[in-house]
């Protein structure tokens, strides 16, 4: 497990071990590479990022996932991985299920109040670009990529 303090000043616990939380998670996140290129949503208030959200009622983590990323980005994911999850220690701790997805095709949407639209990145501005949010600047994420780019399909 990596323990770090987020750019918020907030402890993060990262697991690459399904389960290791006792908190069951309620949010998502997405990585989802096509081409060569990581699939980004743009938030308004936070910049560029990996697709994700709150899991609603009703809904398991992998409909979540499927829904946050087409609702931010207007692709349709396929093939969920389970890859990584991890605890932030806010006034409520809270835990994040972290997946791999394949892209199945993407449609035009018309984007909501939170997200400005997407963007495709090359391994070199998903850790570089000048919009990056905090999420994508943290060391946990940094450890995230490094795992990802040691498999061969990434």
């Amino acid at each position: 497990m990596l323990s770090f303090t987020d750019l918020h000043g907030l402890q993060v616990d990262l697991s690459f071990t399904k389960g290791e939380f006792a908190i069951e998670p309620k949010h998502v996140l997405v990585f989802l590479k096509h081409e060569n290129k990581w699939l980004c949503t743009i938030h308004k208030q936070r910049g560029v990022e990996v697709p994700g959200g709150k899991v609603e009622a009703g809904e398991t983590l992998e409909q979540a996932a499927i829904r946050e990323v087409f609702e931010e980005t207007g692709v349709h994911a396929k093939n969920l991985t389970w890859f990584a999850e991890y605890a932030v220690h806010d006034k409520v701790v809270f835990a994040k299920t972290v997946f791999t997805a394949q892209f199945a095709g993407q449609e035009e949407i018309a984007f909501d109040l939170e997200t400005a639209g997407m963007v495709w990145l090359t391994d070199e501005e998903f850790v570089n670009h000048p919009q990056l949010s905090f999420h994508m600047q943290d060391e946990g994420m940094h450890k995230m990529l490094e795992v990802l780019q040691q498999h061969e399909k990434w």
